[in-house]
């Protein structure tokens, strides 16, 4: 194609499964804009009729919209055979190439975008206007970090009546990010799209969506019934005073969830002094690359570690601290990057660990038991790799199939370790004409936790 109306086309943007997006240049204004076009089919069937429609929609209320945060329409024209929207030309990227665990925008940049969202969401409210499908692709990013909220095709005009209103389509959305009354049918206000807004916010901190699921009925269930789990429990660097603000946004009661985007941000900006300003991007991929050279990481997959780097503490230790006492009842384990630590059972000297290795991943991996039966503590300045269970109860399935092979693959090697040790204290096999057993050595029930007996 060489123009859409009045527009020439540059290139080809992206294609959907009923719109392709081209860049045009806009000769009258002198500027680049975004063509967005579908083409009907020959029949008026009900697809058709749906598209056009939503076209309708999307033109008549995008244009009524005029915020620096919100994506500008500048003309709608519908025919009978196509239709396309001339928008605001966006240089930047879409939020959803930052939702893994192994691309995650740092943490002063997230808020900063979100923050900016809740008040162009608050904007859109004020005239009348719900989103109804934000999402991470829904949200394009220009330099600067200035989000601009994209495709209105779906919003819902709440001026009108919405028994009468033909744009009121149930079900419209994106089931992950869909409110409860949302996915209910019920009538919605500008809370659902506040929700939605949660779980894009809850996805760029953590890599994951608050409520996982393998088919969509059961997703839909853990929406409706089931609480998110804590921000914190996932990735324990994150601020605490995000706890309170994503279990407001992802509240199921109408009530007690934000009321507006204006409240949202304001609870946004509180707790932005608690976040650090330096380069997180470069901290993380230092970090990463300290992980890659540690052997016991050898077969793990990149992406399970950057997830690694979501849910650890990396804690530096000075000389003589305990990092695990007797007696304890947890479940933290982790590995020793930096440093020498010592061992010891009932006050007496086990071996020393150097870096590299894993601690305290017996009570860990133990189903029932998680009281401690020796002391680690450093004997010298450590950075000591901090994993909790609960947080890694929360990753992935891969991470943790990957972890536990290799914590037990760590307890198989001290094991084996153990009974060589074991084995060179014992008596001589005795020898004879006939079989008989050999005197029995007991080796070591507990080695301090699964520590490893290096030598001392």
């Amino acid at each position: 194609m060489e123009t859409i109306g009045k527009y020439r086309v540059v290139r080809e943007l992206g294609k959907g499964a009923t719109a392709t997006v081209y860049l045009c240049e806009d000769s009258e204004h002198h500027r680049q804009v975004a063509i967005k076009l579908v083409r009907f089919g020959a029949d008026a069937n009900a697809m058709s009729r749906r598209l056009k429609k939503l076209f309708q929609t999307e033109g008549g209320i995008a244009r009524r919209l005029d915020h620096p945060n919100i994506v500008a329409v500048y003309e709608g024209v519908v025919e009978d055979t196509f239709a396309y929207l001339a928008m605001e030309y966006v240089e930047g990227f879409a939020l959803d190439q930052y939702t893994r665990i192994d691309r995650l925008l740092p943490l002063n940049r997230v808020i900063g975008i979100i923050f900016k969202c809740c008040l162009a969401l608050d904007h859109a409210y004020h005239q009348g206007v719900i989103h109804r499908d934000i999402k991470p692709a829904n949200i394009m990013v220009m330099a600067g970090d200035e989000p601009k909220i994209a495709d209105f095709g779906l919003a819902l005009n709440i001026s009108k009546d919405i028994d009468r209103d033909s744009t009121f389509i149930m079900g419209v959305g994106s089931p992950a990010y869909m409110s409860p009354e949302q996915i209910k049918g019920y009538p919605l206000n500008q809370k659902t799209d506040l929700y939605s807004l949660g779980v894009v916010l809850f996805q760029l901190l953590t890599g994951r969506l608050p409520f996982r699921a393998n088919n969509q009925a059961t997703l839909i269930y853990k929406i409706i019934n089931t609480d998110p789990p804590l921000l914190t429990g996932i990735n324990p660097n994150l601020p605490e005073g995000l706890n309170a603000i994503l279990r407001k946004a992802l509240e199921k009661d109408l009530y007690n969830r934000y009321k507006n985007g204006a409240e949202f941000a304001k609870d946004l900006a509180a707790v932005r002094y608690q976040i650090l300003t330096e380069d997180e991007t470069e901290q993380d991929e230092e970090r990463f690359e300290t992980l890659r050279k540690l052997e016991f990481f050898t077969e793990f997959e990149n992406i399970e570690l950057w997830e690694i780097l979501r849910v650890s503490v990396w804690r530096e230790l000075a000389a003589g601290v305990t990092i695990i006492e007797e007696g304890q009842e947890n479940r933290v384990f982790g590995l020793l990057v930096r440093g020498l630590a010592e061992v010891s059972v009932a006050g007496r000297l086990l071996c020393r660990l150097e870096a590299g290795e894993v601690i305290g991943e017996v009570t860990y991996l133990h189903p029932t038991d998680c009281r401690r039966h020796a002391t680690v503590v450093t004997l010298e300045p450590s950075l000591f790799l901090e994993l909790n269970a609960s947080a890694l109860e929360l990753a992935s399935d891969e991470l943790r199939e990957r972890m536990n092979k290799a914590l037990t693959a760590k307890m198989i090697t001290r094991m084996r370790a153990a009974n060589q040790i074991a084995a060179s204290l014992g008596a001589p096999v005795r020898r004879s004409g006939t079989a008989s057993a050999p005197d029995k050595v007991n080796a070591p029930g507990d080695l301090g936790g699964g520590l490893d007996l290096a030598p001392m």
